[in-house]
């Protein structure tokens, strides 16, 4: 995909990145959803372990296309990779 020689957003202008405030973003989100993945994940497989599995697969498969979507907007993507890091190191913590 090309961009346009203004920037992906149109605005006329490049801002610079907000690295330290993104990456405050990127670690609290993942905190909060890497917690909740894995206490939802612990809940459901005392249940069944199958039932774990495919609730998270058809929550991810669900989110997917939408995230995928927002993945450049300005603010969003920060939240969307902190979002992404969570659930991966939920899961991470949820096979171990």
């Amino acid at each position: 995909m090309s961009y346009p020689p203004d920037g992906p957003y149109g605005y006329g202008y490049s801002e610079p990145t907000p690295w330290a405030s993104g990456i405050a973003v990127i670690a609290f989100v993942a905190l909060l959803s890497g917690a909740g993945v894995y206490a939802f994940g612990e809940a459901l497989a005392r249940i069944h372990p199958l039932l774990s599995v495919a609730v998270n697969l058809i929550a991810v498969g669900g989110v997917a296309p939408t995230a995928w979507r927002w993945r450049f907007q300005p603010v969003t993507r920060w939240v969307l990779a902190g979002l992404g890091v969570g659930v991966l190191f939920g899961w991470i913590a949820l096979l171990a």
